[in-house]
């Protein structure tokens, strides 16, 4: 019996089919390597390289490997971009789950765990977001991924299937040295980029209204939060109950000074941010607490900062010149 890993040779993708294996659980993943890559997908692993909007595809891959569940990662996953590529965004984030949800239907599996995202939040009222917190997404991308969980709830208001879905952040390290994040989006990746080539990275806004002046995010271990897709897979196999939605947060979060700050000490670097001025729509906090997940989930934060910032750096140093971002 196997799981199947949508996205599984992208960089949260990747982590999950680890840690799937290392719980010894059989794995099979579909991605269209628009930005995953194939040497990401260890070798006994099979690799189906297909886009999900191709349901013939899909539905060969369920059968042919036997599966059981799905853990859906693959997406459009740019909040940024998606406003000026709503259409793409759509259709590759819901046009793409609903021909995944048809090809599962068809095929018997009945258990999904979606990697959804704290972007169906849009910017909270509150400073502490929790499953309760009203969803706003504000972009394309926000908006995609809450669709996909009304597409799963739906699905199961309409006959049996089993889902739950994962919200968070930001995700950083890395698991093993030759994984890493190509995002050209995502802070880890575009100060180690600038840190790499020798440029100096800066910071937006340093008179925001927290300790050290500078925006506080969620930042979550991409390992930790790959064993909570899996523990989550084991839940729905062993037909424990879920929750519909399960935030994965630090509960505290941490600034972008302290950050750079870790950067600085653990790359050996002295370096000092470059101070810019603030983006527009950056709130000064957000962090999501993790309680739920915590007592379901076995959730928590089992890397430091230090932790986080070392791993990314040195999956970053082994990629050298090769590196696709």
């Amino acid at each position: 019996m196997t799981w199947l890993v949508t996205g599984g040779a992208g960089y949260i993708g990747a982590h999950v089919v680890r840690a799937l294996r290392a719980d010894g659980i059989a794995v099979v993943v579909i991605d269209d390597l628009s930005t995953g890559l194939p040497q990401f997908v260890p070798d006994d692993v099979p690799l189906v390289r297909a886009n999900l909007l191709d349901g013939d595809a899909v539905r060969a891959t369920l059968a042919e490997h036997d599966v059981v569940g799905v853990i859906h990662i693959a997406g459009y996953k740019y909040a940024g971009e998606s406003v000026t590529r709503p259409l793409h965004t759509y259709t590759q984030n819901v046009s793409a789950m609903v021909t995944l949800l048809a090809a599962m239907a068809d095929a018997g599996v009945d258990k999904c765990v979606f990697s959804s995202s704290a972007a169906t939040y849009g910017t909270p009222d509150t400073e502490l977001v929790d499953e309760s917190t009203p969803t706003r997404p504000e972009s394309p991308y926000g908006e995609s991924k809450l669709i996909g969980e009304w597409l799963l709830r739906d699905v199961a208001a309409a006959g049996a299937f089993q889902h739950t879905s994962l919200r968070y952040f930001n995700v950083v390290g890395s698991g093993s040295d030759e994984l890493f994040d190509v995002s050209p989006f995502n802070l880890f990746p575009l100060v180690f980029d600038m840190l790499f080539h020798g440029r100096t990275p800066r910071i937006n806004g340093t008179d925001y209204p927290t300790p050290d002046g500078t925006c506080v995010r969620d930042y979550i271990h991409v390992a930790d939060l790959a064993m909570a897709h899996v523990a989550a897979a084991r839940r729905l196999q062993s037909g424990q109950p879920v929750e519909p939605v399960y935030n994965l947060g630090s509960g505290s979060g941490t600034s972008v000074r302290e950050i750079m700050t870790a950067m600085r000490e653990v790359t050996g670097i002295d370096f000092e941010p470059e101070i810019a001025p603030r983006r527009p729509g950056d709130p000064a906090r957000i962090v999501a607490a993790g309680e739920l997940a915590a007592r379901d989930l076995d959730w928590r934060m089992r890397h430091s900062l230090t932790d986080m910032v070392a791993s990314a750096w040195h999956a970053r140093q082994r990629a050298g010149d090769a590196y696709p971002g």
